[in-house]
């Protein structure tokens, strides 16, 4: 136990919440606007395996980054497209995607790879510190975010979409308009958090590698009352739960049996929204359809 907080134990409590950090700021920005995302985890699966597909296909890192990234967003055009345009139930369609990317991985994979349980290996993205590039990145993103949500006419008017759609319409803002960006957008951020995992932290794909990471992201989003740097903190306490999980599995002798680690991420998650969510109120608009006429 006298080795078991060290550097390392902090190098993996940064690592672990690099990707809840990216899809947590996407799933902001996509409720901020008014349309709950669900599909947090179906992209996050999309941007990984792309990402290593594009890396696979291209041997560019870097061009398969950007088409693990695009194809997140495409994944997120189509949430939109049927929770924004056809104005179909949003936790039914956002449940559809994570469905379609699980699927159309594992069918990809065995096409590609001719394997069942993952691809072949490729190249990673540079690390800095012995972490990927992305860590920092990740970090950046939130006050980025944040000024992007509080100190630009965009951002508010992105926010004006989810709090009272009714009134943005009447002020002749395009509701339309900026939800797209704003799920587009989310559809970005999952894609680097997918991406993360598969070829910043790694250098392959495995199936069903995101592994609940979109759901404790967006858990996230509520703990942290839809604030970037509320959710930086939410993300911080569950890469920690996972980071402790790792450190203590590894560690000899300790106390907790590695049977019961395993779920120690998701034990926290379900403690703090348990005892936290009450307290937190999403967007007054969050679900709801803005009539246009």
């Amino acid at each position: 136990m006298d080795h078991f907080f060290t550097l390392d134990l902090l190098t993996r409590i940064l690592r672990m919440s690099t990707p809840l950090i990216f899809a947590a700021l996407g799933g902001i920005l996509s409720e901020r606007s008014g349309v709950i995302n669900i599909a947090l985890e179906g992209l996050m699966l999309i941007g990984a395996f792309f990402a290593v597909a594009g890396t696979y296909w291209t041997g560019n890192v870097w061009l398969g980054l950007l088409i693990g990234v695009l194809c997140a967003m495409a994944g997120a055009l189509i949430h939109a497209v049927w929770s924004i345009t056809f104005r179909g139930d949003q936790i039914v369609v956002g449940t559809a995607v994570n469905l379609i990317a699980l699927g159309l991985t594992a069918f990809l994979v065995q096409s590609i790879w001719g394997t069942a349980g993952g691809s072949d290996r490729v190249s990673s993205l540079p690390k800095i510190g012995g972490m990927s590039i992305l860590v920092p990145l990740a970090f950046v993103m939130v006050p980025l975010v944040a000024f992007f949500l509080y100190r630009t006419k965009l951002g508010l008017r992105l926010q004006a979409c989810g709090e009272h759609p009714q009134a943005a319409v009447s002020a002749g803002i395009d509701i339309t308009r900026y939800r797209y960006l704003a799920v587009l957008g989310s559809g970005l951020l999952a894609g680097l958090g997918g991406a993360y995992l598969s070829i910043g932290n790694l250098n392959y794909f495995t199936l069903d590698m995101t592994n609940g990471r979109g759901f404790i992201a967006l858990a996230a989003v509520i703990l942290g009352g839809w604030n970037p740097w509320g959710a930086l903190a939410a993300c911080l306490l569950f890469g920690a739960a996972e980071g402790i999980q790792i450190q203590g599995q590894s560690t000899p002798g300790f106390p907790i049996s590695s049977d019961l680690l395993v779920t120690l991420p998701y034990i926290v998650t379900l403690i703090a929204i348990t005892l936290f969510v009450k307290a937190r109120s999403g967007p007054a608009g969050l679900g709801r359809h803005a009539t246009t006429s």
